[in-house]
């Protein structure tokens, strides 16, 4: 019977719709994938600022992981905001037990507004745990300066550090640099045994960058759910994003940092045979 490329978001909830699970699904959906969800944790915040984050307690969020993965058949997998150490080890735990296709971890540690979103126990559990089931770890540069006490501050430092997140246990790195403003911006492929390879695209001014970085690694997910290799799904991911950037930056939604526009052109829900 055919089936439709699913995707299993695992992240926490973004009451203003533009990160998160929340821009999760609607990347999933607009690229042709069928999403589920595991809702990792609860967060009041807008366009400003995270107000307050409530986590989901470990034992929940198993059984709405075991409730999906008992069932359904499910591609890739994108884990995003965590929310504690306990919820940490109950995701590597269903990952080592289901095995899924494809799994891509965006180690979310701090909101676009600031806020810190994991604690600093949670650096050894991405690194013991979690980056070794990983098939691509999505960090931008200020995440990867906590993963490595390292200063990262131009393109040269971006591709040592994506390197040396290799060398201590990764099996492919994109480190983003979206944070390096210039007329180009540049993004950084390591993998293990392999030539490091960067990507670039055109700076585009806009102040509704908020869940680039949710968007990014869904959007990669789901392109490796429907059967492209890791350069060609991120090729296509980049692609998809900036068009949803440009798509996007005239709109207000809110006083800050708004959205991006997910469905500037949404594809028809794709079957695999």
């Amino acid at each position: 019977m055919n089936r439709y490329p699913t995707i299993l978001t695992i992240a926490g909830s973004d009451s203003c719709g533009g990160a998160g699970i929340q821009a999760d699904l609607k990347t999933i959906g607009a690229l042709g994938g069928y999403g589920t969800s595991a809702i990792t944790a609860l967060t009041a915040q807008n366009t400003m600022e995270v107000r307050t984050v409530f986590p989901v307690p470990a034992v929940f969020l198993r059984e709405q992981l075991l409730a999906v993965l008992d069932d359904i058949q499910v591609d890739a997998i994108k884990v995003g905001m965590i929310g504690t150490v306990e919820n940490a080890l109950v995701i590597a735990d269903i990952i080592e037990q289901f095995k899924p296709g494809f799994v891509v971890i965006d180690p979310v540690m701090a909101s676009s507004s600031g806020t810190e979103l994991a604690a600093a126990e949670m650096l050894s559990v991405f690194w013991e745990r979690l980056f070794p089931i990983a098939d691509l770890v999505t960090p931008n540069m200020d995440e990867a300066k906590l993963l490595l006490s390292r200063k990262i501050h131009s393109l040269k430092t971006m591709q040592e550090a994506a390197s040396e997140m290799i060398a201590k246990g990764c099996r492919a790195v994109l480190l983003k640099g979206g944070h390096l403003v210039s007329e180009r911006l540049f993004d950084v492929l390591a993998q293990k045994d392999q030539e490091v390879l960067v990507f670039e695209s055109a700076y585009i001014a806009s102040q509704n960058l908020h869940g680039t970085g949710c968007t990014l690694s869904s959007a990669i997910a789901t392109f490796m759910a429907q059967g492209n290799s890791l350069p060609e799904a991120i090729i296509f991911a980049k692609e998809y994003i900036s068009s949803a950037i440009e798509a996007g930056k005239n709109a207000k939604t809110g006083n800050g940092n708004g959205p991006l526009n997910h469905f500037f052109d949404p594809v028809p829900l794709r079957v695999l045979y």
